[in-house]
């Protein structure tokens, strides 16, 4: 499991919205191992409350393929080595984290589990190193199995897809101008009075680092020691035994699951080696590196 702390503040909306600005309607709720949120422009009250209960099915829904947190798709496949008739949805998480694992010469890597139990249970470490491999992960239409001992985490991808399928959720109900907050953020459209979504990135010591306009586009920042486990160890941790490089790092993309997995793997990788991953997302784009 690794929770990430966020060190992100968005503006929603002007403070003084003029007049004619369309409608805003929130929700709240918690899921993904997060505090999750969603700001619905354009809405009329009972149009908000019904895809809420979409968006509210489909965090559920997420929530049974790739949680660490509860009985998922995941938690059986960590049990029992295998899982047979995978979900489109975690096929396709896993072939991104394929695409991003080579990437990144292996810096982004779902094996670490064992890695990350052993730390914050202060065991033998070397043994769990001796479990990493992504390419010992067999990945067949029918059928995902580990190697003897290993367990994957999605939690460096899977709020980040989250907030992608939310996305796709409103665009297909009509809807194309929202802040959603998965835990990982993709803002469609403008806010209600017209402006791109404004993100302010933070260090860990509140301090801000870089400040973006989001339209119809994701970011996820990663910072190592927002979490300590363990002895007091960052939550991300190299499948290399490689130490985090930086203190916060921030990507945008697209895709949030894409900006979410690179932001993790970035927290290891020296900056040549980031802009080389990047010629491999010509749509994903390093906003911070502290």
């Amino acid at each position: 499991m690794i929770t990430r702390r966020r060190f992100l503040t968005l503006t929603a909306a002007c403070l003084a919205a003029p007049a004619h600005a369309a409608p805003v309607t929130d929700w709240q709720g918690v899921g993904l191992g997060a505090a999750l949120s969603l700001r619905l422009v354009g809405a009329e009250p009972a149009q908000a409350a019904r895809l809420f209960r979409k968006v509210e099915a489909m965090i559920a829904q997420i929530e049974a393929t790739a949680s660490l947190h509860r009985d998922s798709a995941l938690t059986r496949l960590n049990r029992d080595g295998r899982l047979a008739w995978p979900s489109d949805d975690l096929q396709q998480i896993l072939a991104l984290a394929d695409q991003v694992h080579r990437a990144t010469d292996g810096a982004f890597d779902p094996t670490v589990q064992p890695l990350w139990q052993a730390t914050a249970r202060g065991d033998d470490i070397g043994a769990a190193h001796a479990l990493i491999g992504w390419e010992r992960v067999s990945r067949q239409t029918d059928e995902i199995r580990l190697a003897q001992g290993q367990a994957l985490t999605l939690n460096g991808i899977a709020q980040g897809w989250a907030a992608d399928r939310i996305a796709a959720l409103l665009r297909d109900e009509g809807f194309g101008h929202a802040l959603i907050n998965m835990g990982e953020v993709q803002a469609l459209g403008l806010r209600a009075d017209g402006q791109p979504w404004q993100a302010s990135i933070q260090s860990p010591e509140g301090d801000e680092v870089a400040r973006c306009g989001l339209t119809n586009r994701a970011l996820a920042t990663s910072s190592p020691r927002g979490t300590l486990i363990g002895a007091g160890q960052p939550h991300i941790m190299g499948p290399k035994g490689q130490a985090a490089l930086w203190s916060t790092v921030s990507v945008s993309a697209g895709q949030a699951a894409l900006a979410d997995a690179l932001s993790t793997a970035f927290c290891l990788m020296e900056r040549p080696a980031i802009d080389r991953a990047l010629q491999a997302f010509p749509d994903a784009r390093l906003e911070a590196a502290v």
